[in-house]
């Protein structure tokens, strides 16, 4: 056979859209969670306390907080024997305690409701809760309705499922 010049071009052609395509991959959502703190360090949050995202987000928590270090603990009986407040196939996390400006990352894949709470600060209701996908997808695994690990405060704070579905994200009015 012999190659001409449209030949060589068309060939060129086809190996640089195979490996530019083998490079390009779609964007994958990434949402952020700020953990902060007024400047006393008298109150403490997540911004946002509730937050909607497609499955496949990373959530990137990161601390804004000058004055304190957080966690972003998911419930879960691997955390320190906690109950389980995340969906069954959902693999639990914990970021370990990060200083201001450092931040962790996860990579949420299945449909659900996931609860977290900042390991030093639950009780000052430091936590959290990321809708994942919406009920009507395959899997999706609702809110737990075991109130027996939780305190009534921390309860009272997570904002509810439906709210966080229709307005796509909730945050705290008086720390905003």
């Amino acid at each position: 056979m012999i190659c001409t010049r449209r030949h060589a071009l068309w060939i060129g052609g086809c190996a640089v859209a195979t490996i530019a395509g083998s490079r390009i991959t779609p964007a994958q959502p990434v949402a952020t969670v700020e953990m902060r703190g007024s400047s006393r360090g008298e109150r403490i949050w997540y911004d946002p306390i509730g937050l909607a995202v497609p499955s496949g987000t990373t959530v990137r928590f990161i601390n804004r907080d000058p004055g304190n270090s957080h966690t972003a603990t998911a419930y879960h009986p691997a955390n320190y024997d906690r109950r389980r407040r995340i969906p069954a196939e959902a693999d639990p996390w914990d970021s370990d305690f990060l200083l201001p400006d450092e931040y962790f990352e996860i990579t949420l894949t299945a449909p659900g409701v996931y609860d977290y709470y900042c390991l030093p600060h639950e009780m000052a209701a430091m936590v959290g809760r990321i809708v994942v996908g919406d009920p009507g997808d395959v899997g999706w695994e609702g809110s737990s309705s075991d109130k027996n690990d939780l305190s009534e405060e921390v309860l009272a704070a997570l904002p509810l499922v439906q709210k966080i579905l229709s307005e796509g994200t909730i945050r705290k009015e008086d720390e905003s």
